[in-house]
């Protein structure tokens, strides 16, 4: 099996093994990816997904064989199209959805499997992990939501010099700079990345849902809109179930439970 999905409570562990990870954006194994976090994201009784890949590969990117053949078939626009039509509403998909999702970096990330990494809400990761671009050295512009998402966690002039340089950060550096949140030995992996993923994801729904959606578009809006957008989703807040049982928690000194 090349994607193997396990559930851990309400936790769903998905690993991108075998192809899956060292040929992820290709027209065989990205739709395969793409189903199983969906199906995750759906599922009422996951709330949280913990993305990994196997051996020495996250997610390696593109079937580079499959770029040739689209090359001398002169239809690579089409293939980039077809790949990316996948790849782009699914990471919208993971950025606005209120199921948590963490990527546990077990090695490589590179281009299209960056960007996978990149739109999880955290990554946990080991020395052995490698962050990498790649698209410079393939003649490609970055995508993947790559000059996106790096800017935002590491600044934008250290982005520029990833993705100018075509440079490969290792787990230690690319934790140094903050695109990485946590640096674990390949033992803890796991088990640290579930429990991040069921920490963040104990909160209410609304809470989970609303948090994501003004990180995601802080940077679009101006001050007084902002304001305005987070009135308009705490006043929302105000009417659910998990608004009444916080209050209730803390005046009786209790942690909350959000069921």
């Amino acid at each position: 099996m090349t994607v193997d999905v396990v559930q851990k409570g309400s936790v769903q562990i998905i690993t991108m093994a075998g192809q899956a990870s060292t040929q992820s954006f290709s027209r065989t194994f990205l739709p395969q990816i793409a189903n199983a976090i969906d199906a995750g994201l759906r599922d009422e009784n996951t709330k949280a997904i913990v993305l990994t890949g196997e051996g020495r590969f996250f997610s390696s990117g593109a079937d580079i064989n499959a770029f040739q053949q689209s090359i001398d078939e002169k239809n690579a626009p089409e293939l980039i199209r077809e790949l990316t039509g996948v790849l782009h509403p699914l990471l919208q998909r993971m950025r606005t959805s209120s199921t948590v999702v963490v990527a546990a970096l077990n090695g490589v990330s590179a281009g299209g499997g960056l960007g996978l990494a990149l739109a999880c809400d955290a990554r946990v990761g080991t020395d052995d992990a490698r962050m990498a671009a790649s698209y410079a050295g393939m003649g490609l512009s970055p995508d993947g939501g790559t000059t996106w998402l790096l800017p935002r966690l590491v600044g934008e002039q250290r982005a520029r010099r990833f993705f100018m340089a075509n440079e490969i950060w290792s787990g230690r550096e690319a934790f140094e700079y903050g695109a990485i949140d946590v640096l674990v030995d390949e033992a803890s992996l796991l088990e640290t990345a579930v429990g991040l993923a069921t920490m963040w994801s104990s909160w209410g729904q609304h809470t989970k849902e609303a948090t994501k959606h003004l990180l995601h578009v802080q940077t679009d809006n101006d001050f007084s809109t902002h304001l305005d957008h987070e009135r308009t989703l705490i006043e929302a807040a105000g009417t659910t179930e998990a608004f009444r049982e916080g209050v209730a928690a803390f005046l009786e000194k209790r942690r909350p439970s959000f069921d």
